[in-house]
């Protein structure tokens, strides 16, 4: 979804909520992918997938922090997603 951005941000607790759930959906993946790694090996197509979604969602989550950071100015917000 492209297009002008919204001008409405984020609450602190939105993004605490959020950093948390994104934070446990890493967790999760990476528990898939050692699984995945484990059984099949680090070459095999699905591995291969698995660790390329945790790189784009630690990139997401890069992102995240980033706007948390323009959406609560003055507000310490390194833990939310990193």
């Amino acid at each position: 979804m492209h297009g002008a951005e919204n001008v409405i941000s984020l609450t602190i607790d939105e993004h605490r909520e959020l950093g948390r759930e994104m934070k446990a959906t890493v967790r999760r993946l990476r528990a898939f992918c050692d699984l995945v790694v484990e059984v099949y090996g680090p070459a095999n197509r699905a591995a291969f997938s698995f660790i390329r979604a945790i790189d784009a969602i630690e990139h997401l989550e890069q992102d995240l922090a980033t706007q948390a950071a323009q959406d609560l100015p003055g507000c310490s917000v390194n833990d939310l997603y990193l």
